[in-house]
């Protein structure tokens, strides 16, 4: 009995709109920001309209100093993703691998992922003092378990058949984790990078917390200081947009290799 065969899902706009679909809900919210802003349900200095957010990104880009910032936390991000990355594909390959090596890491690992990020901060002050370095090294944390736990379960849970089939032709060791069981995990390792990302640039603002002077998450913390929640709401989108850009370059990297 031959099933039939299922239509393809179309797309549910085709082309560039299907893009500028996803500018609705910032738009929206920015009306609604708007019109509560001019509502006076709260002063200027709790929620200040956007307009005055973007004098303060104007104020700035001319003081020179929006660019350090930008410059200072997308380098951590980047150094600590791609140390904390290396690390979680080592040891997620080796532990979704090796059983013994599962039984022997995966509890102690699971647990330390629970420590929170702010958790981490007093240590590595006293292990690494107060410059660049315990910043990276929080990123990296923070990058660390997402790529770690999508590597181990993906590679854990390939298909034997799949392995017979390797060995069958001659495939063992390296040979055969390079050429069926990575390719074959492949898409759980992207997707476990993006993770990784994302959870790097969430990490960043306890990192930043550690005698910064420069970078977005000083910036936050700074402005709340000063009271200036212009600026702070400055940062906050900034946060947002960077971490939007990364994933997207990484999403179209994933795109790319899979296609």
């Amino acid at each position: 009995m031959t099933l039939p065969r299922l239509a393809s899902r179309p797309a549910l706009l085709p082309g560039r709109p299907q893009a500028l679909t996803g500018l609705i809900l910032p738009l929206l919210l920015l009306a609604a920001w708007q019109l509560t802003a001019n509502a006076g349900i709260y002063s200027a200095a709790q929620l200040p309209a956007p307009s005055e957010v973007l004098s303060a990104l104007t104020e700035l880009i001319r003081r020179g100093e929006l660019w350090h910032h930008l410059a200072i936390s997308t380098q951590r991000v980047l150094i600590g993703f791609a140390a904390g990355s290396i690390l979680g594909l080592a040891l997620g390959g080796l532990v979704g691998l090796s059983r013994t090596a599962s039984a022997a890491l995966s509890p102690t690992i699971q647990a330390i992922r629970a420590v929170p990020s702010l958790a981490w901060v007093p240590l590595l002050l006293l292990w690494l003092g107060i410059g660049e370095t315990p910043k990276i090294v929080l990123v990296a944390i923070g990058a660390f378990f997402p790529v770690y736990t999508t590597v181990s379960a993906a590679l854990s849970h390939i298909d034997p058949n799949l392995i017979e089939v390797g060995r069958a032709y001659g495939r063992t060791g390296l040979p055969l984790l390079a050429t069926i069981l990575f390719p074959a995990a492949t898409p759980s390792i992207l997707s476990g990078l993006r993770l990784g990302l994302a959870q790097g640039w969430l990490f960043l603002v306890a990192a930043e917390l550690i005698a910064s002077s420069m970078g977005l998450g000083f910036l936050l913390i700074d402005s709340q200081n000063t009271g200036r929640t212009d600026i702070m709401l400055l940062a906050i989108i900034l946060l947002a947009a960077l971490g939007k850009l990364t994933d997207t370059l990484l999403g179209a990297g994933e795109r790319r290799l899979l296609a």
